[in-house]
């Protein structure tokens, strides 16, 4: 009777340790995601988007509106050119910088 009281408290020690690592690993995976998009635009407070006639376009945060402008039209075709659209015809069409 010892041995099988032995065993299952075992098991249940062992279920009760990886449950508590389990939670305190899926609680750092969310905090560090949190705060290295935060961290990312502290300094940025430009942005700006660019648009090809077809394609997909570009955001871009800068920190100066011509920082912004040159990293989303710089986007606008990459992108354009992997979906198949027109690069050449990319434009700014919003830029605008945040107090």
């Amino acid at each position: 009777m010892n041995g099988h009281t032995a065993r299952q408290c075992s098991s249940w020690i062992l279920l009760s340790l990886f449950a508590i690592n389990l939670a305190l690993t899926a609680g750092c995976t969310g905090k560090t995601a949190t705060t290295r998009y935060a961290a990312s635009n502290l300094g940025s407070s430009c942005y700006a988007k660019a648009l090809p006639t077809v394609g997909e376009g570009g955001l871009a945060w800068g920190s100066t509106l011509s920082m912004a402008r040159k990293k989303s039209l710089d986007n606008c075709i990459r992108y354009s050119g992997r979906s198949g659209g027109t690069p050449d015809t990319c434009q700014v069409v919003l830029s605008e910088c945040r107090n």
